[in-house]
C-alpha cells in the first residue's frame, strides 16, 4: 500500500517549528541584549556627572586580593558590582597587577578606569613645603608631620658618613644638599628616595649655576656651606649678595668669619640665647669666632638665591654688618664704622 503524505498537515507543522525556532533567536538575543545593556551599566561611573561625584582617598595594602579591593570598592560605594569588576579585571588579566599604594578615586570614573589607576600605580600624592634655611632635622620634621617619612630613618640617611658619595655632593653629611621647594610625594616611598629627589634638585640647580666647576673658587662643599650661612643670616633678598661680599672679603684677608649662626649650629640643644661662653667654646668645630675659614660643612639647606649670590657677590668694601632688628643690616669697612653701628643699633637698643 503506498502511504500518502498529507501536504497541509506538513506545511502546517513546519511553519510551527520555524516560528519557535525564530522565538528562540530572538529571544536569545533580547537575552544578549540585555546582559550586554546589564554589564555596561555594571561598569559604568556610580555618577552620572562630575558635579555629583565625590572622591575617596582608597589604600591597596600589601597583600590585597583582587577579590578584597573589589568588595571594599563596591561597600564605599566606588563601584557597582563587585563581581563584574572582577570577571573584567580577569578578562583583562590585570587581576593580580595591582600596585600597592594610596590612590584618590571618583564616583565619576568608571570601573575600567578605576581599575586602570590601580594597575598602573597613579598614586595620590601629597604636597609638603620646604622653605629656604631650613635644617635637616626641621625638614625631618616637615616631612614626619605630612605623614611622609618617619622622622629618624630620614635623619639616619642624611647624617650617615657614606651618604655624601652616595648622592654624589661632597660634605660631612647631606645637610645643605635638601633642596628647599615644594615637593609631591606618595606616602609609602622609601625614605632614600625622598632624599635622593631633594639631592637631585640641589645639583640641577648648582649645575645650572656652576656648569663649569674648575671655573669657580670654591668646591661644591664650600660654595653649600657658604650660601647656607648667608641664608641663615639674612632674609633680605636684596642683601644677600651683600653678605656673600662681606664673607668673602674676610676670606681673603684671612679674617675669621665670626658669624652666630655658625655658632648656633654646632652647639647641642641650643636654647636661644647665645652666651660669650659659646663664642669662646673652641671645642666645637662650627665656631667662627675660633676657627678661621668656613666650618667643616653647610649650616641650613639653601635656596638658589643664596647659591646664587657667592657666586655673584655686590662690588663691595664691606667687611661688617650688624642687624637693625627689622630684618635688614647695615654695612660698615672698618672696624670702628662697626663700632659705631652697633653701639647705634645694639647697645643703645638695649
Amino acid at each position: 500500500m503506498k502511504a500518502e503524505i498529507d501536504e497541509g498537515s506538513f506545511d502546517s507543522e513546519g511553519k510551527d517549528v520555524l516560528r519557535a525556532f525564530s522565538a528562540m533567536i530572538v529571544m536569545a538575543a533580547l537575552a544578549a541584549g540585555t546582559g550586554y545593556l546589564w554589564l555596561q551599566h555594571s561598569l559604568a561611573p556610580v555618577a552620572k556627572d562630575a558635579a555629583g561625584s565625590r572622591t575617596l582617598a582608597f589604600e591597596v595594602e600589601p597583600g590585597d586580593s583582587l577579590w578584597r579591593v573589589a568588595a571594599a570598592l563596591e561597600a564605599e560605594g566606588m563601584i557597582r558590582n563587585a563581581s563584574v569588576t572582577r570577571w573584567f579585571a580577569e578578562s583583562e588579566d590585570i587581576a593580580s597587577q595591582l600596585k600597592i599604594g594610596e590612590y584618590e578615586l571618583s564616583t565619576h570614573q568608571s570601573t575600567p578606569e578605576i581599575l586602570e589607576m590601580l594597575v598602573r600605580g597613579r598614586v595620590r600624592t601629597h604636597p609638603v613645603v620646604i622653605p629656604e634655611g631650613l635644617r635637616a632635622t626641621e625638614i625631618a620634621d616637615r616631612m614626619a608631620a605630612a605623614g611622609l617619612a618617619d622622622r629618624d630613618t630620614f635623619l639616619a640617611i642624611v647624617l650617615a658618613p657614606e651618604s655624601p658619595a652616595r648622592f654624589g655632593v661632597e660634605g660631612p653629611s647631606l645637610e645643605g644638599y635638601l633642596f628647599p621647594d615644594t615637593y609631591r610625594f606618595a606616602r609609602g616611598v622609601p625614605e632614600w628616595k625622598i632624599v635622593e629627589a631633594m639631592v637631585d634638585e640641589f645639583l640641577r640647580v648648582y649645575r645650572e649655576l656652576v656648569p663649569d666647576p674648575s671655573k669657580v673658587g670654591l668646591s661644591m662643599r664650600e660654595h653649600a656651606t657658604l650660601a647656607s650661612i648667608v641664608e641663615k643670616e639674612t632674609g633680605a633678598a636684596v642683601e644677600r649678595p651683600l653678605i656673600a661680599a662681606v664673607f668673602l672679603n674676610r676670606m681673603k684677608r684671612g679674617m675669621r668669619l665670626q658669624t652666630d649662626p655658625t655658632v648656633i649650629y654646632g652647639i647641642e640643644n641650643f636654647d636661644g640665647n647665645i652666651r660669650r661662653v659659646h663664642l669662646e667654646d673652641a671645642s666645637n668645630p662650627y665656631n667662627t669666632y675660633k676657627i678661621r675659614g668656613l666650618p667643616p660643612g653647610p649650616i641650613a639647606n639653601s635656596g638658589r638665591a643664596a647659591l646664587r649670590a657667592v657666586l655673584e657677590p655686590a662690588d663691595s668694601p664691606f667687611l661688617f654688618f650688624v642687624s637693625r632688628n627689622d630684618g635688614t643690616h647695615v654695612f660698615a669697612k672698618n672696624y670702628a664704622e662697626h663700632e659705631a653701628n652697633v653701639d647705634r643699633y645694639q647697645r643703645r637698643r638695649r
